[in-house]
């Protein structure tokens, strides 16, 4: 047997039907795919596995267990086998002699499969639906699991739930000699969840055991901050090519419309690469977040960025150009003697926040538009951007891979300062640098667009940081 074989740390998911084991492995191991997750009892018939690396060793073996169903009949099934001449048998002695006798092959064959996995393992994960009021079921369930002699840690699920009934679980537990559980929400789990459920268990095992789950969450510890930095430097890529897209066109209607369009289409088709990008780095798809939310479905735009109404949606106090747009379109139908910017309006109040400098703008409108133009992002839609990704980018990292509804953005929450206030740096000098889009057409990559990636992404991670310790400060007055 291999050095990694007699190291690698084994741990069977158990429980009750229908309290989220499937779900716990999916969260655990990041796969949404893993098993099946459906309400309705008994999913899964097989013993399912997996395993977590730690610099590309085999660390920790998962094994995902049918649910069980009967333990009060095996209980007493237990009971009346006779005792065999050798005398009496302990907890491990008495498991697998049941699991020789046919029952264990028949009756109670998913009993057994359960228990022969303990049995195997170096622990166990007794998952707990925090919804469900407590049975005799659950301690007929524990006591054949403590047969077993492996270590047993309660993980309460949906601890999330309106419903929960966490007190009245702490106190069962606790009168069953389960003093050590961890609350593990399979559909909202805590940032440090996988952390804390770790090092509960490691409480549980011996030195050698501990040592190598403290490994792992380290390695999980790293790999969050890494996905972190990651999804940030998505959105400040995003974001730098949509504040350098310059669109020039000729000082004609027909031209001015078709710039816009192209722009419009341009920055749409750029988010939907971002939040693309930020799905696959957390390892969700695209069903996992709302269609009406995505920037682009199929042939439709959803919640569009050119619409004020998603300003609004997202705290962004519209600009001077975009409150002005509608007025300001009417007012060239007028100045112009027809010549307009899309019959009057232009899309209204969006397209006066498409011309970054509405002022500068302005002065090219009483020029008659003569010459050619260059059209840009307004700051408004900028702003935009950045709280829908940083959003999303946020909701994903708090999202359990069990979780079966779709993202749907919180606009109460996120960073005020992305809201109003001067646009970062990084952004402005963007401004002047066209060649910095890789949506533009004279896209040309170089040092400078690099150093700008980099202090908006970290410019982003200090703002989020700040963020989450206001919030926590809050909390904590709250408490008390």
């Amino acid at each position: 047997m291999s050095d990694h074989a007699t190291s690698l740390l084994k741990l069977a998911v158990v429980g009750h039907t229908n309290t989220g084991k499937t779900s716990l492995l999916r969260t655990l191991t990041r796969n949404p795919g893993f098993g099946v997750v459906a309400d309705e009892p008994g999913t899964t018939r097989h013993v399912e596995g997996a395993r977590l690396m730690v610099q590309g060793e085999p660390t920790l073996a998962l094994y995902d267990t049918p649910g069980l169903e009967d333990g009060m009949g095996l209980r007493d099934y237990l009971e009346q086998l006779p005792r065999p001449a050798s005398g009496r048998l302990d907890g491990p002695g008495r498991i697998t002699r049941f699991l020789d006798t046919p029952e264990a092959r028949g009756r109670y064959e998913q009993e057994a499969r359960v228990l022969a996995k303990l049995l195997d393992c170096d622990a166990a994960l007794y998952v707990i639906d925090a919804r469900d009021p407590v049975l005799g079921k659950h301690r007929d369930e524990l006591a054949l699991l403590a047969d077993c002699g492996r270590p047993i840690l309660p993980v309460l699920n949906f601890v999330n739930s309106d419903n929960r009934r966490t007190p009245e679980w702490r106190a069962a537990l606790a009168r069953l000699g389960l003093h050590a559980l961890v609350e593990f929400d399979t559909v909202a789990p805590a940032l440090d969840g996988e952390q804390q459920l770790y090092a509960r268990l490691g409480m549980l095992l011996d030195q050698d055991r501990h040592a190598a789950l403290e490994r792992l969450v380290h390695d999980l510890d790293t790999q969050r901050k890494e996905r972190r930095r990651a999804a940030l430097r998505a959105v400040s890529e995003l974001l730098i090519d949509a504040a350098a897209l310059k669109v020039t066109c000729e000082g004609t209607e027909e031209a001015a419309q078709a710039a816009v369009q192209a722009l419009q289409t341009r920055v749409r088709q750029r988010e939907q690469a971002c939040v693309t990008a930020l799905l696959s780095l957390y390892n969700f798809r695209a069903s996992d977040y709302a269609a009406n939310e995505l920037p682009l479905t199929g042939n439709r735009w959803g919640m569009d960025l050119f619409n004020p109404q998603a300003l609004r949606d997202m705290g962004i106090q519209l600009g001077k150009g975009a409150a002005a747009g509608a007025m300001a379109g009417a007012a060239v139908d007028v100045m112009t003697g027809g010549l307009s910017l899309g019959a009057g309006t232009l899309a209204g109040a969006a397209a006066g926040g498409l011309w970054q400098g509405g002022e500068r703008w302005g002065k090219r409108i009483l020029s008659r538009l003569r010459g050619w133009q260059a059209i840009s992002v307004g700051d408004d839609v900028l702003r935009l951007l950045a709280v829908r990704q940083c959003l999303l980018a946020d909701a994903l990292e708090r999202r359990g891979h069990a979780a079966r509804a779709p993202v749907k953005l919180d606009a109460a929450t996120g960073a005020d300062s992305l809201r109003r206030g001067p646009l970062p740096s990084p952004l402005r000098d963007a401004r002047g640098q066209p060649h910095w889009s890789a949506c533009g057409d004279d896209y040309q990559p170089g040092a400078g667009r690099e150093r700008a990636i980099a202090l908006l992404a970290q410019a982003l991670l200090e703002e989020r940081d700040a963020a989450k310790h206001r919030v926590s400060a809050e909390r904590e007055a709250e408490r008390r």
